[in-house]
């Protein structure tokens, strides 16, 4: 069995996802979350954007 490694929680400033990731939350569940700040889910269906208002990282919905 093949697992995808984890991202570091909270270190980049945009990251683009896309419906799969649904409901989105930061930090996603693909990150480690030990030192990270706590899990927020955040609205991004309407206006395709939205910033986490813990750590300020953008998350941008990209058409698959």
């Amino acid at each position: 069995m093949q697992t995808t490694p984890e991202l570091e929680a909270c270190t980049k400033r945009l990251y683009e996802v896309t419906r799969d990731n649904l409901p989105l939350c930061c930090p996603m569940p693909s990150m480690r979350v030990w030192n990270a700040h706590p899990r927020v889910y955040l609205p991004i269906e309407a206006t395709g954007r939205t910033i986490c208002p813990y750590c300020g990282a953008e998350y941008v919905l990209k058409d698959e």
